[in-house]
């Protein structure tokens, strides 16, 4: 379980970062499409902090110990922090980015769960990436003029 630990660990760590750096976004949007961006980043942090606890709480399911320092989850993440100097453009880029990391990621988690036969975790995981799918999708859809 040490390498699917280790996974799931950064998983929880990418997590973390993109909550803060969602609800930054949500603060600091501004221009035109302030109402659309402000409701959708609100959504898209509190998806997070569902994650956060799924996987917390997964990773204790199995005997293993979640990190639980911002100073880990920095340390650790995939996902590095924004500017808040970022244009709504930007912010949705970084996001879409961010999105496709955890999506690549968690194949790699998902391949570690089955080589453990532990569906529950490799189904966690499979939510995740469709649901991350389907916001890239949306995001990108916005961003076309």
């Amino acid at each position: 379980m040490g390498q699917l630990n280790d996974i799931m660990n950064k998983q929880l760590s990418n997590w973390t970062v993109l909550y803060m750096k969602l609800h930054n976004y949500h603060w600091f949007v501004k221009g035109k499409d302030f109402f659309t961006l402000h409701e959708k980043f609100e959504e898209f942090y509190d998806e997070a902090a569902k994650y956060i606890d799924e996987l917390a709480e997964r990773q204790l399911m199995l005997n293993n110990k979640p990190l639980g320092t911002l100073k880990e989850c920095l340390s650790t993440s995939s996902i590095t922090e924004g500017t808040y100097n970022e244009t709504p453009s930007q912010m949705v880029q970084a996001i879409i980015h961010d999105f496709n990391t955890i999506i690549n990621e968690s194949k790699t988690a998902i391949t570690a769960a089955e080589e453990q036969k532990d569906d529950a975790t490799a189904d966690l995981f499979i939510g995740i990436i469709g649901s991350l799918e389907k916001h890239n999708w949306m995001l990108k859809t916005f961003l076309q003029e």
